[in-house]
């Protein structure tokens, strides 16, 4: 018999994060272009990337690090990191939000932010919201982030994310019913970690099953992701 309940998975233990992975939208265009450009069109020789969970920062800049030979650390290891030898190529700081009125961890980026630029690399730096609204506590350091060109990303829009359907499913094998993407587009999270998850599930469902994605599958597979996310 069918299951109703199978154990859907959550994200896959390693996502796909290469340059021909990245879809590429109306809410990510400028961000891609400018991280292309590097190192010519860093004139800074730094640039941030924010917006939403899921709009693509942690993809977006593990593209550049492999392309710059980056090295890629979140803002909270700051501290117990060696800053001296870091600043020797280009680094990645995510999420510096985090560590907002973190006096060890912002005299860290500081002095990390210093120590790239006067050696002639590049810094890319990412967050949530603006640079402007990180509150960070350190006044120079703060200046610093502000003064960062700062590249938008938006979560996807109906074109983007029906693309990372197909894109999902086909790596799955999956032929969903022509009614299924539609019905997803109006009901999930709008970002590439929530598509890759519901392709994921469906793809579990639908093997679990034995049939066909269908819309009802769907309807069923979300009900259940809604109830996991759900509990504590």
């Amino acid at each position: 018999m069918p299951s109703d309940q199978p154990s859907l998975p959550l994200l896959p233990a390693t996502e796909a994060m290469g340059r021909e992975d990245f879809i590429l939208g109306s809410g990510n265009q400028v961000a891609f272009a400018m991280l292309e450009s590097w190192p010519d069109g860093w004139a800074a020789s730094k640039v941030a990337l924010w917006g939403p969970e899921g709009a693509g920062k942690t993809h977006l800049t593990r593209i550049w690090a492999e392309s710059s030979g980056a090295i890629i650390l979140p803002a909270t290891a700051l501290p117990a990191s060696d800053i001296p030898s870091l600043s020797h190529g280009p680094v990645a700081i995510e999420d510096v939000p985090a560590i907002a009125g973190n006096r060890a961890a912002e005299e860290s980026l500081f002095h990390l932010h210093n120590l790239v630029l006067a050696e002639g690399h590049s810094l890319l730096i990412t967050g949530r919201s603006a640079p402007a609204l990180w509150e960070i506590a350190l006044p120079d350091l703060a200046s610093r982030m502000q003064a960062t060109p700062a590249i938008r990303l938006a979560a996807p829009d109906d074109a983007l994310l029906s693309a990372l359907f197909i894109k999902f499913f086909s790596e799955r094998q999956i032929m969903p019913s022509p009614d299924v993407i539609p019905y997803l587009l109006l009901r999930v999270e709008r970002s590439f970690r929530m598509a890759r998850r519901v392709a994921a599930a469906l793809d579990a469902q639908s093997l679990a099953d034995q049939r066909p994605v269908t819309r009802a599958m769907a309807a069923r597979v979300l009900r259940q992701l809604d109830g996991n996310a759900a509990e504590p």
